[in-house]
């Protein structure tokens, strides 16, 4: 027996078989594409700050902005699966439009043309009269049907066959056997190529793409995806660059700290490959050494790092992360253009720490890497002196910055001047200051409209509360409530309305409405585009709020990220410029309580990672009521339900239970005083437990700029 090959000369079933291969590429790689980077929702749905300011080195951010934006589109593998679904849809229009060979049975009924029940007689006289007219000794082929002498003879071969088929006993028994009166046939194999490719001795280079595609590109392709998949970790860094961030950290660390984490990230390799990896190295590690560390906000401990690490890769990107933050003029456009490209990436791996100090829940590590984000999106030095919230503000420098500060309050103070303080001065005092540091009115102008823009958020209020309960039990589920508003620095007091009292009021839905309210979604409004003219790639901002235990140093409550709220915020007018709508929106945290009954205090933070200054931190107390607590009031509420009168219904049904009556002409009793119970002074009511609001003078890690009497 012998193999016989059919190629799909009819091109019916290559289709199917491109379409499986495409099919195994595209929709692994549609998939992927589906997942969106973590600020693609809020960055579609938010629009930004406008203003017309073009900082130093524009063109070169604004070429950095536009990679990093083909970065976060995917516009290779958007074309390529793009491609795969063009291709994918034309062969299913293949497989729709190309006609159908059907394999044809061999019937020697049909053949002699005789019913299935037809006897060996009748079979007989049906050859006989076939062989008058079919014999090839009798036929002549016909020109008009374009008939041969061949195909004449094919067709008798085929007759003569059948007939003996159902007349000789051999031949009939292969019949049933194999389906032919000839035997067993050779086996066919179908190969999905048209005969055309396979022509002329093609076939075998054919026959080597397939083999390559299919032997070696699509288990290098999956075995890529798979050791890639298997080299990243949940915060989608690399495990190398994991294995260095543990390496570097420590209990207490500071901005500085987290800048040299940072920069062993292995991604950064990727930036600085072959000769960018130490080409300018000496000239940016001297401007970075001559320049004063009050201005590149370095201190001594992190130019020594830097002169320490031997990997000029690693120095190069230490040193890149300090100019960038510093806003150093480093005079070449090479090193420029690497300082502007390793900002996103530095502001990614920083996100990843911050995953790592929450595993070890020290509270100055996170606070540490938090302000950093701030100092990357806006590229402000993150030094204790160097950290200068209004190089926040378009226009505004260092040097203009120190004038301001030298003639306010703000000169005697340890903390800086912050935007919202700048702009709670009055207008005249604005523009003497603004005048006297050399900033001309026009810049002012520009950089108190943006001002007026940028969400800073007021907590109004912060409570404790379990949904549905009235105390907060032991190892209960409790919220942590916060009610707060969007009041942008330099909006006058006379446009703040003052709060209405029901939207401070948090009301659970009735019982049967719980199920139906929890799973309901919760509308999302985003605020405007973090103003950041030196980071190229848009980021919105996002609030990390959280509960610490000061005594101990650790986060006793990790992180709730809020990116978008209930309510507009900030809504924009006809002129394109963001408004404060001053709605009351709520900001929720869910966790456990602790276990045992009792008074828990705790410092709430709350950071913006997108703005120097706009950090806020209050002490807050919960009030942890006993299991027995429930079992006092239940009882004093069953003393006070008194006895249904003789005459009502609900008397006659207690008369017939055998149950005391109200006597008509006895004096109604007065209802029992309540048991008191020792509670908070500053707690509310008995549905929730209140906050206080602190100020917190002393300078340590954990203080944040914001300046509380410029709000």
């Amino acid at each position: 027996m012998s193999s016989e090959y059919n190629y799909d000369a009819d091109a019916q079933f290559f289709p199917f078989f491109v379409l499986t291969i495409t099919a195994i590429i595209t929709l692994p790689l549609t998939y992927t594409l589906l997942g969106k980077p973590s600020d693609a929702s809020s960055s579609k749905a938010a629009r930004h700050i406008s203003s017309a300011y073009q900082p130093d080195n524009a063109d070169i951010i604004d070429l950095q902005r536009a990679k990093e934006k083909r970065k976060e589109l995917r516009l290779k593998r958007m074309l390529t699966a793009g491609a795969g679904w063009l291709l994918m849809a034309y062969m299913v229009y293949l497989m729709a439009v190309t006609a159908r060979a059907a394999p044809t049975i061999w019937n020697p009924y049909d053949i002699l043309d005789v019913g299935l029940s037809a006897n060996e007689k009748q079979i007989n006289s049906r050859y006989r009269r076939l062989s008058v007219t079919m014999h090839p000794d009798k036929r002549q082929p016909n020109p008009a049907l374009n008939e041969t002498a061949e195909m004449v003879n094919d067709e008798w071969v085929e007759i003569v066959k059948a007939y003996k088929a159902l007349t000789d006993e051999d031949v009939r028994n292969n019949y049933v056997q194999y389906g032919n009166p000839d035997g067993k046939q050779s086996t066919s194999f179908g190969i999905a190529l048209p005969k055309l490719l396979v022509a002329e001795g093609s076939g075998k280079y054919v026959l080597a793409f397939y083999g390559l595609l299919l032997g070696i590109g699509l288990p290098w392709l999956v075995g890529k995806w798979w050791y890639g998949m298997q080299n990243v970790t949940r915060e989608r860094i690399l495990v190398t660059t994991a294995g260095n961030m543990f390496k570097e950290y420590r209990e207490r660390m500071d901005v500085g700290d987290v800048v040299g984490a940072v920069s062993s990230a292995m991604e950064f390799r990727d930036i600085l490959q072959g000769s960018k990896a130490d080409s300018g190295l000496g000239k940016l590690e001297k401007l970075l050494q001559a320049s004063d560390n009050a201005e590149t906000g370095t201190m001594s401990k992190d130019k020594k790092k830097l002169s320490e690490l031997d990997d000029p890769a690693r120095r190069k990107t230490l040193a890149l992360i300090w100019a960038y933050l510093s806003r150093l003029d480093l005079n070449d456009k090479s090193l420029e253009a690497d300082k502007y490209e390793l900002a996103p990436t530095a502001l990614q791996m920083n996100e990843a720490f911050v995953s790592f100090c929450l595993a070890y829940g020290f509270t100055a590590p996170v606070l540490a890497s938090y302000h950093l984000s701030q100092s990357l999106v806006q590229a402000i030095s993150p030094g204790q002196t160097t950290r200068l919230p209004l190089l926040q503000l378009p226009h505004f420098t260092p040097d203009i910055v120190h004038t301001i500060e030298s003639q306010t309050a703000a000169s005697g103070r340890k903390q800086h001047l912050t935007i919202q303080s700048f702009m709670a001065l009055p207008a005249e005092q604005r523009r003497a200051l603004a005048q006297a540091s050399g900033l001309t009115p026009a810049h002012l102008s520009v950089a108190e409209v943006v001002a007026r823009q940028l969400p800073l958020l007021k907590v109004e209020k912060a409570l404790f509360k379990v949904q549905g309960e009235k105390f907060l039990l032991p190892s209960s589920l409790v919220q942590l409530v916060i009610k707060a508003r969007v009041i942008p620095p330099g909006t006058p007091a006379s446009d703040v309305p003052a709060v209405d009292e029901k939207d401070l009021e948090d009301i659970d839905p009735a019982e049967g409405d719980m199920i139906a309210a929890q799973k309901k979604e919760v509308e999302q409004h985003f605020v405007p585009l973090a103003h950041a003219p030196y980071l190229p790639r848009d980021r919105a901002p996002r609030w990390h709020i959280f509960l610490a235990d000061n005594r101990q140093g650790k986060i006793a409550v990790p992180p709730f990220t809020f990116t978008s709220f209930d309510k507009v915020a900030l809504d924009v007018d006809e002129s394109g410029v963001y408004k404060p709508t001053f709605n009351v929106v709520t900001l929720k945290m869910q966790f456990q309580a602790p276990p045992q009954a009792g008074e828990y205090k705790f410092q709430m933070h709350g950071v913006c990672d997108s703005y120097v200054g706009f950090d806020w931190k209050e002490e807050v107390v919960m009030m942890v009521e006993d299991a027995s607590r429930i079992t006092e009031v239940e009882e004093v509420e069953e003393d006070e339900i008194s006895e249904p009168e003789e005459d009502s219904i609900a008397g006659q049904m207690a008369s017939l239970r055998g149950q005391p009556t109200a006597d008509p002409n006895k004096p109604p009793r007065q209802p029992r005083p309540k048991r008191q119970v020792k509670r908070n002074e500053d707690e509310e009511s008995d549905l929730e437990s209140g906050t206080d609001e602190e100020d917190d003078d002393e300078d340590s890690e954990t203080d944040t700029d914001t300046d509380s009497d410029g709000e």
